[in-house]
């Protein structure tokens, strides 16, 4: 009951403090709140950020391994040895089928392509365009939904067609508020036949792997628009591992696999990458704690000049009620009791200004959201940090004035007048 009466009183002299000078307790609590806006939005901005990054990245599926010329990172110490990686051949569609021949631990293999090419239908256009070009498999490995048709047949795949399904974005831009099915269009001069139209994924990180706006064709009819064998073609081979099978064993296996086919000797180095998703999160832990650290150091600046006002403006209050210090003494209260009654005062203040800063970037938020397809997320650890810092700042801030009136002598600051 005595802690609850303390508190009670000293948010009660906290109210009264603010309501004195308005200008000056709005002045002071600004500050608070500008240093929690600043702190608090660099963290938001920081975890939206590597939250929109790595729902992107596990797209890509954390049980596939992607064979490529490229490795995504160094793959020996910390340099990124390209004039090495240069001379690497490049993966092949035969390499494709003697893996899915001979992988026990494969689910699923295919061969991708892509190349950028211009469409067009009618008077409608679009250039710079992502097509890919997929073997057999890729539904199985790369998870989509068709909104509107189908996707390719086996038949369709091995026999080249000249078909095609479109992301969503792409089918509006050039189809508008026809339907694209059964219509013909162009890639790069060819006819293609639009046979289905992916479901909206909205965009993401890394948009070479949104299919929104990319088409996708079958690989033997993508022979029309590049050269498989060359490197403007960006070959690679998907492979996703059975259930239960570890993406390590999946990788140790296609490398045997791989370094047969190559006939590479014992002794020999790889010539070929094994890419996991695990790569680009290794890479996203280094980049995100070094922003995290600086973001840190950015904001705690705002911080501490917030702490400052509040300092100043709890020193002004003791000097205020020097005369009622002087009676609380007299009739009893322990220098305990005094210290608190400030040092809650001042947390409490410190608190205002912080929500006051929270609510603010949860109304940014709100709007970014809102206005943009990029998600921010206002994440309750962030708000828990917030309103912790907030507290900080008020005790660390309001305990040299809180001391100061502890200490005082009783007779002292009774026969003090202002």
């Amino acid at each position: 009951m005595i802690i609850f009466r303390l508190f009670w009183e000293s948010m009660i002299m906290a109210f009264h403090t603010f309501r004195g000078n308005k200008l000056r307790s709005a002045l002071t609590l600004l500050g608070i709140t500008i240093g929690i806006f600043a702190i608090i939005s660099v963290f938001t901005a920081v975890d939206s950020l590597e939250m929109n990054v790595r729902e992107s990245v596990s797209s890509l599926g954390d049980d596939v391994v992607y064979i490529q010329k490229w490795p995504w990172a160094p793959e020996d110490g910390e340099e990124y040895a390209w004039w090495k990686y240069l001379n690497r051949p490049l993966v092949t569609m035969e390499e494709n089928e003697i893996i899915r021949e001979k992988s026990h631990l494969t689910y699923e293999s295919c061969f991708v392509t892509d190349v950028r090419k211009a469409v067009q239908y009618k008077n409608n256009s679009a250039a710079n365009i992502t097509v890919l070009g997929v073997s057999e498999g890729f539904q199985n490995i790369r998870s989509f939904e068709i909104e509107n048709g189908r996707y390719f047949s086996p038949f369709e795949v091995s026999g080249g067609r000249n078909i095609a399904v479109l992301g969503s974005e792409l089918a509006a831009d050039l189809f508008e508020e026809m339907d694209p099915v059964g219509r013909d269009f162009k890639i790069g001069g060819f006819k293609v036949t639009a046979i289905g139209v992916t479901k909206k994924e909205g965009k993401g990180t890394f948009d070479d792997n949104n299919l929104d706006e990319l088409i996708i064709v079958p690989v033997h009819f993508m022979r029309n628009l590049v050269d498989l064998k060359s490197e403007n073609a960006s070959p690679q081979i998907w492979v996703k591992a059975k259930e239960g099978v570890s993406v390590d064993d999946l990788s140790a296996e296609v490398t045997s696999i791989l370094r047969s086919v190559r006939r590479l000797k014992p002794q020999d180095d790889n010539n070929f990458a094994l890419n996991q998703t695990s790569i680009i999160n290794n890479q996203l832990d280094q980049i995100f704690r070094v922003i995290n650290i600086a973001g840190f150091f950015i904001g705690i600046f705002s911080i501490i000049v917030g702490g400052f006002g509040i300092a100043n403006i709890m020193f002004v209050s003791v000097k205020e009620r020097t005369h009622l210090i002087g009676i609380e003494k007299a009739i009893g209260a322990k220098n305990y009791f005094i210290l608190m009654e400030f040092l809650i005062e001042s947390i409490v203040l410190s608190l205002v200004g912080g929500i006051a800063g929270l609510l603010i970037i949860a109304l940014l938020t709100l709007g970014i959201n809102l206005a943009s397809d990029f998600t921010m997320y206002l994440t309750f650890g962030n708000i828990l940090r917030g309103i912790v810092i907030s507290t900080v700042i008020g005790l660390v801030s309001g305990f040299a004035p809180a001391w100061q009136a502890a200490r005082m002598s009783p007779v002292e600051a009774i026969n003090t007048t202002f």
